[in-house]
């Protein structure tokens, strides 16, 4: 019987990622010293998601596939002392989702080669992964360029006989970013008592859904932002930015076992008080028209003006004037901390260029070339796609450079998921009401 010497599956041009609807092709590659038989010859491209109730466990507890297609590229026979080289080639379907990696659970997309060998004889295998990105174009969702608005009014007591009032309002500019782009958030803080509030904290979050019998619910803490607190009986304006590092696209099209949401949250800590700003991360950034403008810096007492079409989703202006009746003047919220900041304290600058919604060949500031030692990929922040640089075969990580908070993935799960985009509407009504 032939010894095996190099049985590898390589792909056209050296291409590792695709796109729903397109055909994938390649060659499998068999190098023997001795003759083999074999009976047949087959390739497979197969797309599947699994999900788990435990970490990394792949003893899926439910399975849902996309695709499994079969090619026999040579039948019965035997293959001399040599090299063999077989084509191949496979279309993948336009309803595909793109390609995803979690603690729980994996959307994963491959192409596998066998050697059916006769009866009693060793049969032979190889496996390359391939990756899918099916591409989030946030101008297809609805008001993405409208902003992304909240606020929430807190009656509190203190030194058991006192009370006090505080509003914290909070918005972005944009519902809808890509990697790169920089999230704008203007907060005002509105302390109507005689206690001085604790620290303001801006996080982006994560969150991943899976959808077993019982739904896991796995959050991250992507970035954060951590301001000083509000001296008492001031009014108070927080500006900071966030920049959105590499992440999986919102949603997962075509996939019904695994959801992925992120949100902004604004906390206040003593008296305790959170807004939640529902934003998309996708891969083709908003178009936005030269006629409407992105206020930077929030009114003082009253609702950001809106370009013209947009709908303010902020209480009345009456509401606001209440609060800020006393006329106090504002004040800007210093920052203590931010997650994106080097050792040395200085924001880590990034060219948006480094960031593409397709694979780039563009290496972050402050990233080398890999070595042959190198992981032949490098996953991007939290769960996601891993990307790689476009008809190269040596692929560049596009991981960010950015300084992360620790993650929260040890948690006990599940964990109870923050509130939806209409849930966070009808609280904010609810606050609203319950104050007049």
């Amino acid at each position: 019987m032939g010894k095996l010497q190099e049985f590898d599956i390589t792909f056209a041009n050296n291409k590792v990622v695709y796109s729903p609807g397109e055909s994938i092709g390649g060659t499998v590659k068999i190098r023997i010293s001795n003759s083999l038989q074999y009976k047949a010859i087959k390739v497979n491209c197969q797309g599947s998601c699994g999900i788990s109730n435990k970490v990394n466990d792949t003893s899926w507890t439910i399975e849902e596939q996309y695709f499994n297609s079969t090619l026999s590229v040579a039948d019965k026979g035997t293959l001399a002392a040599g090299e063999h080289n077989f084509p191949f080639q496979f279309l993948i379907p336009a309803a595909a989702p793109t390609s995803f990696e979690g603690p729980f659970g994996k959307i994963i997309y491959r192409v596998k080669a066998a050697i059916d060998t006769p009866r009693f004889a060793k049969d032979y295998k190889a496996q390359r992964p391939f990756y899918l990105l099916n591409l989030l174009n946030l101008n297809e969702v609805p008001d993405i360029d409208h902003m992304s608005y909240a606020v929430t009014t807190k009656k509190f007591n203190y030194l058991l006989v006192k009370s006090g009032t505080l509003m914290l309002k909070a918005r972005s500019d944009l519902r809808g970013y890509i990697p790169g782009q920089v999230i704008k958030l203007a907060t005002e803080i509105h302390n109507k008592s005689g206690k001085d509030t604790g620290c303001v904290l801006a996080s982006l979050i994560q969150k991943v859904t899976y959808k077993p019998k019982r739904h896991i619910f796995d959050l991250r803490t992507i970035a954060e932002v951590e301001g000083a607190g509000v001296k008492a009986g001031k009014h108070a304006e927080w500006r900071e930015q966030i920049i959105v590092p590499p992440l999986p696209q919102s949603a997962l099209t075509g996939c019904s076992l695994i959801d992925i949401d992120y949100f902004i949250q604004i906390a206040l800590k003593s008296p305790d008080a959170v807004v939640t700003l529902p934003i998309y991360i996708g891969n083709i950034a908003v178009n936005l028209s030269p006629a409407r403008t992105v206020p930077s810096s929030p009114d003082h007492c009253g609702v950001a003006p809106n370009a013209e079409g947009v709908t303010p989703s902020a209480p009345p202006v009456e509401d606001d004037e209440e609060l800020c009746a006393g006329g106090t003047a504002s004040e800007e919220i210093p920052t203590k901390s931010h997650s994106q900041q080097d050792a040395s304290g200085q924001p880590v600058t990034m060219s948006p260029s480094a960031f593409s919604h397709a694979p780039s060949s563009v290496l972050l500031p402050g990233r080398r070339q890999p070595d042959a030692s190198s992981p032949l990929f490098c996953v991007s922040t939290g769960a996601t796609i891993p990307f790689f640089t476009d008809g190269d075969p040596t692929p560049v990580p596009t991981s960010c450079s950015l300084i992360l908070p620790p993650e929260y993935s040890s948690w006990d799960y599940p964990h109870e998921p923050p509130p939806t985009y209409e849930e966070s509407c009808s609280s904010t009504n609810f606050s609203l009401n319950s104050g007049q």
